[in-house]
């Protein structure tokens, strides 16, 4: 289990992870903050709307999160700000103020799950990293979502590289799943797959 997160919180990544890859597969672009210690943001709007549990009522969830700015989740899964100001926002080199929004809020032990309307892709930031990137076209990606959350699991913080599919094959010799790039060390990546699969390496199928 992650440090510091309960399992209620990786079912909440579940399920935003869920909404943000139906929101990028049309285009639309979003921030979801679960909130691990606090940092500065501000309503952008009057947030007529009291706080709730997200498990409780998806489809608004999903509404908020179309709105301009991100929506601030707690540990327990309770929704309790959105469409808000990230301040003092960091610049996240070669991507525009989503991504820095992202990356900024995401320091501190935060994990932001984002969709990007510009490529129609959602990435997960963790502590500052660039964890990984799904492709929500890709054919049933929308099941893969507690395998998501074992990623999340399973990786570190340091971050030397991407791996994709095709790219990591080589490096360590088996198949992850199509449509999920995940950024960081192959020692993190082949403890993932050894979990979602609970074989050993010789069980796993070779190039």
């Amino acid at each position: 289990m992650t440090p510091g997160f309960t399992q209620e919180s990786e079912n909440i990544e579940e399920i935003l992870t869920r909404i943000a890859l139906k929101l990028a597969k049309q285009g639309k672009g979003c921030i979801f903050v679960i909130m691990h210690n606090k940092f500065d943001y501000s309503a952008l709007i009057e947030q007529d709307v009291k706080p709730f549990f997200i498990r409780d009522n998806q489809r608004r969830t999903e509404i908020l999160a179309q709105l301009d700015g991100a929506c601030i989740i707690t540990l327990e899964g309770q929704l309790i700000a959105y469409a808000v100001n990230i301040m003092n926002v960091q610049t996240y080199s070669g991507y525009g103020l989503r991504h820095s929004s992202s990356y900024t809020a995401s320091q501190n032990k935060n994990i932001v799950i984002m969709s990007s309307e510009e490529d129609q892709k959602v990435r997960i930031f963790k502590d500052g990293k660039l964890i990984m990137e799904v492709d929500p076209h890709m054919k049933g990606i929308e099941s893969h979502t507690k395998d998501v959350v074992s990623v999340l699991e399973s990786i570190g913080a340091g971050t030397i590289g991407a791996f994709g599919v095709t790219a990591l094959m080589p490096s360590i010799g088996i198949s992850l799943i199509p449509g999920i790039i995940v950024f960081s060390t192959s020692h993190y990546i082949f403890k993932f797959v050894q979990q979602l699969f609970g074989r050993k390496s010789n069980g796993f199928k070779k190039n």
